[in-house]
């Protein structure tokens, strides 16, 4: 029981990742914030998973919703241990497409919403002298990415950096602050490229295939347990071996 007790808020825990990473830590008896702007599906996995988790709706782009959000998982929880920037979007635009407007609205979700998110979550966390944030980066912010996916990658590069700027600050207080970056896992993101960029990805990759969700799900349980009292401002390559760092 690596989380038992903890309070774990997961954003973009709809799907994916970040429903993988709600199971797990409910597994690892913790107390999960399933976080989503689509509230149904949110729901949906609270339901799931059982009385020691609660959906909350969050557009994590609008500052005002953070902070509402973060006030109320602590007076349902009663505290917070750990924060986790899951949600994400990628959408598959060339560089001569991208719009102002959709280039405003990557970087608001994947980047904005990490910082602004994860300082109203140290806050909550500093009464306690303790807490974890992880982040999710990708693959993508260490090369640059693949197939249209320039705008994301580049957010995902700036999580990077941003963990370490978070790591250095929080550590007074024992935040710990990593980050996780995927290669190609098993979710929407992935299974809408065209079938033969899907296979290109799998190809290039050493284990030849993409990750089960549950995967990445067991490093941000890691991350957010004390086994990893030691490790900040890092960010863990999961990735099947595409990227060798």
């Amino acid at each position: 029981m690596l989380l038992e007790n903890k309070v774990i808020l997961i954003t973009g825990a709809a799907r994916g990742i970040g429903a993988a990473a709600a199971r797990r830590a409910v597994e690892e008896g913790a107390k999960v914030a399933v976080v989503d702007i689509d509230m149904d599906e949110a729901s949906a996995v609270a339901h799931e998973l059982g009385s020691s988790t609660e959906a909350f709706r969050c557009d994590v782009s609008d500052l005002q919703q953070i902070d509402s959000l973060v006030a109320s998982v602590v007076a349902r929880f009663g505290r917070l241990d750990a924060l986790v920037n899951n949600a994400g979007i990628c959408p598959r635009v060339s560089i001569e497409d991208m719009t102002e407007a959709l280039f405003d609205r990557i970087t608001a979700v994947n980047l904005k919403a990490v910082f602004f998110l994860s300082r109203v979550a140290a806050e909550a966390m500093k009464p306690n002298h303790a807490g974890r944030i992880v982040n999710l980066s990708s693959t993508g912010g260490r090369t640059g990415g693949i197939y249209n996916a320039t705008v994301y990658s580049a957010t995902k590069a700036g999580v990077i950096s941003m963990t370490k700027a978070f790591a250095r600050h929080y550590a007074p207080w024992n935040i710990l602050v990593n980050a996780v970056a995927p290669g190609a896992v098993e979710t929407r993101m992935m299974t809408v490229l065209p079938e033969e960029s899907l296979q290109e990805v799998i190809r290039t990759a050493p284990l030849k295939r993409l990750a089960d969700p549950v995967e990445i799900a067991n490093c941000i349980v890691f991350l957010s347990s004390d086994l990893a009292s030691w490790i900040t401002g890092a960010t863990m390559d999961v990735n099947g071996g595409t990227l060798m760092v």
